[in-house]
């Protein structure tokens, strides 16, 4: 059987990619990829020239049936996303789970590297030895009671959002949340317009109701014990 190597790539500034990573997509016979533009743009970077395939959220089972022949032909596949790790909130790990159910000598490796969990928590200040991780918040079904329970979560509670919801998460979560809970928002991490706010829930809200112009990006939300 083959290899799936699961890579890490740059959140945004290019230069954050591991030696390993680079010497996997080197080595790979075929890079399997959420965007080709965004995986082109990288490789291109470092002169690397590949074979591109489709795999996404939305890509559906022949784009996995592709995948699964490549490496039942004995073929090295590595899994990248448009950014950091395949599998976090990511449809990876359905991917990875159906490598190891069809084809379980099938070798899986993990490259890692950047990510935007990690890099916000890493520059909060907020205490983090225990945390919850969220992923993406559901768009509408559930989402009001999930703040709810994030307001009664005793530990840290971290979630990514997209620039379209990013103002309702913020008002949703000043109204739940108690003052002495510090609300943390990095936007834009290792990019150009990197950006990090910090305050209770209803000044953080009240920050990006007043500046339109910063509900663009890419938003990693903390919320402190």
């Amino acid at each position: 059987m083959g290899t799936l190597s699961v890579v890490a790539t740059p959140i945004g500034n290019l230069g954050d990619i591991t030696l390993r990573a680079l010497d996997t997509l080197k080595q790979a016979d075929v890079i399997a990829c959420e965007d080709t533009r965004v995986t082109a743009k990288l490789l291109a970077r470092y002169d690397i020239k590949k074979p591109l395939m489709i795999f996404h959220a939305q890509s559906g089972r022949p784009a996995s049936e592709r995948i699964l022949a490549q490496l039942a032909d004995d073929k090295r596949v590595a899994l990248v996303t448009d950014a950091g790790t395949p599998g976090i909130s990511d449809p990876g790990n359905e991917l990875v789970s159906e490598v190891r159910r069809r084809l379980p000598d099938t070798k899986i490796e993990t490259i890692p590297g950047a990510s935007a969990l990690t890099a916000a928590l890493a520059i909060a200040g907020v205490k983090s030895h225990e945390f919850v991780f969220l992923g993406f918040l559901p768009h509408k079904k559930g989402r009001k009671t999930l703040f709810k329970e994030i307001a009664d979560m005793e530990r840290a509670v971290v979630f990514y959002e997209s620039p379209h919801r990013i103002e309702k998460a913020l008002t949703s979560l000043a109204e739940v949340l108690p003052e002495q809970r510090t609300v943390t928002v990095a936007r834009e991490l290792t990019k150009i317009y990197e950006s990090l706010i910090q305050g209770d829930a209803r000044e953080v809200a009240e920050h990006f109701k007043n500046n339109p112009g910063e509900q663009r990006g890419e938003f990693v939300v903390i919320v402190s014990a």
